[in-house]
Order: C-alpha cells, then sequence, then structure tokens
C-alpha cells in the first residue's frame, strides 16, 4: 500500500488557509500568464519538434490552471463591492514583467549566495537593487490601475479567475 506523506489524520476545514490561497494566487497568475505567451508565440514557431512540444506544454498548463481553479471555491471570502473591471491586455504585459522581475529578484539573491569572486557579488547585488526597484515599479503601476489588488483578496482572487479563463479560452 503507497503512503502519501501529505495525508494526515488530522481533520482540516473545508476551506483554504489565507497563506495557502495566496500561493494558489501566485500559481494561477503566473501559468496563466505564461499560458498566454505560450499560445501568442505557437504561430511563429517552425519547427514541429518545438511545436509538438509547446503544444504539449500548453496542454499541460491548461490541466494545471482548471485543477487548481477548482480550489477558488474554498478561498476566504472577505466583503467587498469593488467593480471587476480590467484592461486584460495591459495586465497581461504588467502581470508578464511583475513576473520576470519578482523571479529576477529571486535568480539573483540565488546568485549572491552561490558567488566567491567579490568583484562579481558586487556586481550581482548591484543587479539585485535594480531588480527590486524593478518590481516595485510595475507592482506599483499594476496596483493603481486595480491590476494587482493585494489588499483586496477577493478581487485578486477575481482577478486571477479572469485572467485563468482569459488563457484557457484564447
Amino acid at each position: 500500500m503507497h503512503h502519501n506523506p501529505y495525508q494526515t489524520q488530522m481533520q482540516h476545514p473545508r476551506k483554504l488557509a489565507w497563506h495557502e490561497t495566496m500561493e494558489l494566487h501566485e500559481l494561477v497568475a503566473f501559468s496563466s500568464i505564461g499560458l498566454m505567451k505560450l499560445k501568442k508565440a505557437l504561430k511563429d514557431i517552425q519547427c514541429p519538434t518545438l511545436k509538438s512540444i509547446y503544444i504539449q506544454s500548453i496542454k499541460e498548463l491548461e490541466g494545471n490552471i482548471r485543477e487548481l481553479l477548482k480550489f477558488y471555491a474554498l478561498a476566504p471570502q472577505p466583503r467587498d463591492g469593488e467593480s471587476d473591471f480590467r484592461d486584460m491586455e495591459k495586465a497581461f504585459y504588467a502581470g508578464d514583467l511583475l513576473a520576470f522581475s519578482k523571479a529576477a529578484v529571486r535568480n539573483y539573491a540565488v546568485a549572491i549566495t552561490e558567488t566567491a569572486t567579490p568583484e562579481l557579488r558586487n556586481v550581482l547585488a548591484k543587479q539585485l537593487q535594480l531588480a527590486v526597484v524593478c518590481h516595485a515599479r510595475i507592482y506599483n503601476y499594476m496596483y493603481e490601475r486595480g491590476f494587482y489588488p493585494s489588499y483586496n483578496l477577493k478581487k485578486l482572487l477575481k482577478n486571477d479567475i479572469t485572467m485563468a479563463n482569459k488563457a484557457l479560452s484564447m
């Protein structure tokens, strides 16, 4: 009999905790933008093998997003009366830059811990600071326009669902 190390005898409530809701949000937002990018690029790929890899990746991402979206019904639901208007094209490009800047911050931080040469470490530290500034700049742009309502969980999750459904329908 196969034992699942993530299953415990403890009884869990039938809702998500706040922290796992935020992780779910990050995964769905990142996956939706990635799916849109893959679908937009597909028409430009000439190599049949690479095109096949893209198609398989698209199918897998679509399955992942559909699977994750089912958990949104279990997310905490704070009260909110704001509208759901979004400019999807601006939100897509801004979200792509946000995801890139987050990855850049992580990558620089990891690279610094692996660097033995002081001159390189200094350059990476300077570039890490620039990546943090880039992240703040695009985050503020998104927040000010309602594309990333980070203090409004209900709207944040609703935006994820909208973006995921757009990615799935492309």
